[in-house]
């Protein structure tokens, strides 16, 4: 079994979950209320059982939610690269890799090429830097991924995915780590051949 390094969290998973969870939680909260006081003024028992039930889903969806904030993630091995959430687990070999780079993550998602909910994601994010792997194929049909991956991993129709995590120099060094030690390079010098030799320069 491959060697796996650190777990470095999603950041944009992160963010949705703790969008969604308090307010999932508290409306299941306020149909709980609501049952107890239809039950409470006599109104029939099919009524606050409903409002019951549905308010106990709420509850556990909340909780599911938040348990699920971890589990969103990715993780470099010795010869492939884990991006987790919590509906799909996903390897891609680092055979795919073409090249990869940083860039602003705010600057990837212009506010006029995206609605109104992805800016309220992005927006506490936006100076963030994000790592895009570029590929020369994704490891499966991207309409599927589309259904279990935020669009917000995808800036345009070529393969690659956009990784924001909060410490991506880290994250981007132990990769390229992992990717070199398995020998999965070609045998040009690692200085030169570096995922980190790869990424922009800010010139001053």
């Amino acid at each position: 079994m491959a060697k796996g390094g650190r777990r470095y969290p999603l950041v944009l998973y992160t963010r949705m979950i703790d969008l969604w969870w308090p307010a999932i939680f508290t409306i299941g909260l306020a149909l709980l209320a609501l049952s107890w006081a239809l039950y409470s003024w006599g109104f029939e028992q099919w009524r606050w059982l409903t409002f019951a039930s549905i308010g106990v889903l709420n509850l556990f969806l909340g909780l599911l939610f938040l348990i699920a904030r971890k589990g969103a993630y990715v993780q470099p091995f010795s010869d492939h690269l884990r991006l987790a959430t919590p509906l799909l687990r996903l390897n891609i070999s680092y055979k795919r890799f073409f090249r990869a780079s940083s860039a602003n993550f705010g600057a990837l998602f212009p506010s006029q090429s995206i609605s109104k909910w992805q800016a309220e994601i992005i927006q506490p994010l936006a100076k963030m830097t994000a790592l895009v792997l570029e590929l020369n194929g994704h490891p499966m049909p991207r309409s599927f991924l589309k259904l279990f991956l935020s669009p917000l991993f995808f800036k345009d129709n070529t393969p690659h995915f956009v990784i924001v995590v909060n410490d991506w120099m880290r994250f981007s060094s132990e990769m390229e780590s992992m990717r070199t030690g398995a020998g999965a390079v070609s045998a040009q010098p690692k200085r030169n051949n570096s995922i980190l030799s790869r990424l922009p320069t800010n010139k001053k």
